[in-house]
């Protein structure tokens, strides 16, 4: 509500002063209004919680939607599972502020089990799958084949991978897919909260396993490939709304957004499959 200089000496001269204080109190009703309209546009600070798998689409793609939309992400990295204080479940169980979580898909629905993540709120992202390094400059052996991915295990003098889903799988079922339980028990080792190709790429270890999207972005390793998709494990990565979260219609439009057709290149291009069409 606006009032001219011209009008305002208008009422000055040509009001009573009871109708000049109410004139005053309309005037200062409508600013009140005004102000409360213009905080309810204001940009959401979104507390995002990411697991590994998913983190490359997301640093390349969460810039874009807080630039479209005005919002910002504040992000916290860690583990889908596992016993480190980085693990999301960790941290939702600590307290910690989160409108989004994006994780491996079974870990996400443990939490709507247990009543930490809305009902109804997942989306599904992307699908990953499993491959390997050697440090840069060293020989890439052929993994291709069953046997071929066998006998570089049984040859690799270190053998390292993650403390998420691929490598609770190639510890637990992998190796002993493979008849070489008892061969690598010795030399292989789960890596926690970092990423396996930086131990692979500082000489620790001799070979690396990770999924795709994890390994690709360090530099100092080599990727090889893709283990046997006759041997593979592919975890789908999945997003969902904590209960509790302070902005969940900006959530939403933000986990819509990741799952769009429209970015599904960039998903890809991270070692991502695209889950679109599902």
């Amino acid at each position: 509500m606006r009032i001219s200089l011209r009008k305002r000496l208008s009422l000055q001269s040509d009001t009573t002063p009871i109708m000049r204080n109410l004139l005053l109190k309309l005037c200062a009703a409508a600013l009140v209004a005004t102000s409360a309209a213009a905080a309810n546009v204001q940009a959401a600070d979104l507390h995002v919680m990411s697991s590994g798998g998913f983190t490359a689409a997301y640093k390349a793609l969460g810039p874009r939607f807080a630039s479209h939309t005005g919002n910002t992400l504040d992000t916290a990295l860690g583990p889908s599972m596992g016993k480190s204080p980085e693990a999301i479940p960790n941290r939702l169980a600590r307290g910690e502020p989160a409108d989004a979580v994006i994780m491996v898909g079974y870990a996400l629905d443990e939490l709507i089990r247990q009543g930490k993540v809305i009902p109804g709120s997942r989306v599904e992202l992307a699908d990953s799958r499993i491959g390997m390094v050697v440090r840069e400059g060293a020989a890439k052996p052929d993994i291709s084949s069953a046997e071929g991915l066998r006998q570089t295990l049984l040859h690799a003098k270190s053998i390292a991978y993650s403390d998420s889903a691929s490598g609770v799988y190639i510890e637990r079922e992998l190796f002993k897919k493979l008849g070489i339980e008892d061969q690598v028990r010795s030399k292989a080792k789960m890596i926690p909260r970092i990423p396996v190709a930086s131990v692979v790429a500082n000489g620790d270890y001799e070979i690396g396993f990770q999924q795709v999207s994890e390994l690709l972005p360090v530099q100092g390793a080599t990727f090889v490939g893709k283990i046997p998709e006759s041997l593979q494990s592919v975890t789908r990565f999945a997003a969902g709304i904590p209960v509790g979260a302070q902005h969940p219609k900006e959530a939403k439009a933000l986990l819509d957004y990741l799952a769009s057709p429209d970015v599904q290149a960039e998903v890809k291009s991270t070692g991502l499959d695209s889950v679109s069409a599902h």
